[in-house]
């Protein structure tokens, strides 16, 4: 399948899994952020417990729930890098962030997969860095793996 960027509410998109930018702890965001909307979609309670059974996690990490009331199968989750001066690995830390979100996805036979620009919101990553490594490494798989 292609590689297509496509700007929609992620939480209602009917694709195997979906990508939560999460935080080490797996904790909910606020409200208007992704995960904070991820989370409330889902359900809140359910969402929690499963997180608090593979919490924490490392930054480039990623692990997998199920997506409960979502109509995706699944949420991976993954912890992405703060931006501080772009001298602190933070992008090979975002590519890893879409390497290790990838590779449980081909791990769960995932055929469509859905992010977000990741830590381009509260972790203040620039938008156009995190663009360019997305479809950086997103490409890389694409040619590798028939999935997306």
């Amino acid at each position: 399948m292609p590689l297509e960027i496509i700007r929609e509410d992620i939480i209602h998109m009917h694709v195997d899994a979906i990508v939560n930018p999460s935080n080490t702890h797996l904790i909910k965001g606020h409200m208007e952020s992704v995960s904070g909307q991820i989370f409330k979609a889902a359900g809140e309670i359910q969402l929690d417990e499963a997180c608090m059974c593979l919490s924490p996690i490392n930054r480039g990490d990623a692990v997998i729930t199920p997506g409960f009331r979502l109509p995706a199968k699944y949420i991976i989750h993954t912890a992405g890098p703060k931006w501080f001066n772009g001298d602190s690995d933070e992008i090979n830390l975002l590519a890893q962030c879409y390497k290790s979100a990838l590779d449980l996805a081909l791990q769960y036979k995932c055929e469509t997969i859905a992010f977000p620009l990741l830590s381009s919101g509260s972790y203040l990553f620039p938008k156009e860095e995190a663009l360019k490594t997305a479809i950086s490494v997103l490409q890389d798989f694409v040619l590798k793996h028939d999935i997306m």
